[in-house]
């Protein structure tokens, strides 16, 4: 009777024993694929749209000095378009590439370009400082004098690119590309729980913050007094920028990313004719709004 006792004793503890583990190993639930980022590689392509400030702009060369004063620009944006996805124009809107890395589960470093552009609003009216003493057999000579807070409005004689006399005293245009290239490092937080997302591995809304650094690459569309424009790209000065974001991923591997970004452009160097003695420069700010499709993935 006692071993029998003992047994039925012995036999309910291990079933309990048993019982519980089961039980524990129910509750313990998988870890999702988004909770760790540390070793995943990202990559993403979209378009922007921007707007700037104005700009004191300063030209010099040979026989001419001279700015010209708070001129307004805009982007030159291509709206809803498939040129974005068509591999043969897709350097043509305003786009944004970026590819990086996680060092760890919230911070990652990335390389990027923001082709950008910048049109200095043609019909504007702005103040000139400096002087114009062009030779005589030089078409922009017409404009030759010396300018003391002289209001010149941008519209007269305008006839785009084209090399129509009489030329226009100013068109300036960044318009094959302000192009950032730049880096940045971000930070990346999980905001699902926030809104009591049940499995973040089917959707994941992040948030990212990060800043940048990089140089100016533009090539820029100028006639200045008449002068056949150079239109070459060339490394013209730097950037700094900083942005906020919100992330959307889906299935793990695939997003939707939404980005404000601003940021302080200074190009020293500028080229705006075929003499490289002709040149400008600028400095101004800069806002974008970015909407962007990606994915990442563990490598």
């Amino acid at each position: 009777m006692k071993f029998l006792v003992r047994g039925l004793i012995t036999s309910y503890i291990a079933l309990s024993s048993f019982t519980s583990i089961a039980q524990n190993q129910d509750q313990v639930k998988p870890e999702r694929y988004t909770k760790h980022n540390k070793g995943k590689f990202y990559i993403f392509w979209g378009g922007n749209r921007e707007s700037y400030t104005k700009s004191d702009i300063h030209f010099e060369g040979a026989n001419y000095n001279f700015t010209v004063h708070d001129v307004t620009a805009h982007d030159k944006p291509k709206g809803w378009h498939c040129d974005y996805i068509n591999p043969g124009n897709m350097t043509i809107p305003q786009t944004n590439f970026r590819m990086g890395y996680f060092i760890s589960d919230h911070y990652n470093i990335s390389v990027g370009l923001d082709h950008m552009k910048y049109v200095m609003t043609q019909d504007q009216t702005a103040i000139v400082n400096g002087y114009i003493n062009l030779p005589a057999n030089e078409v922009g000579s017409m404009y030759n004098g010396i300018y003391q807070n002289a209001p010149v409005n941008f519209g007269t004689n305008f006839t785009g690119f084209d090399d129509t006399t009489p030329p226009p005293f100013l068109t300036f245009e960044h318009t094959d590309g302000l192009n950032y290239v730049n880096t940045e490092i971000c930070r990346v937080d999980d905001l699902s729980e926030l809104f009591h997302l049940p499995n973040t591995d089917k959707f994941q809304i992040n948030i990212t913050e990060g800043i940048g650094l990089g140089v100016l690459y533009p090539k820029t569309n100028a006639r200045v007094l008449g002068k056949p424009r150079h239109d070459d790209f060339h490394i013209a000065g730097f950037g700094v920028s900083a942005k906020v974001g919100l992330n959307f991923t889906f299935f793990k591997h695939f997003f939707i990313q939404t980005e404000l970004k601003g940021g302080y452009i200074d190009m020293q160097d500028i080229r705006t004719t075929h003499s490289s003695t002709d040149k400008a420069s600028q400095h101004f700010f800069f806002l974008q709004r970015i909407i962007a499709l990606g994915g990442i993935f563990r490598i």
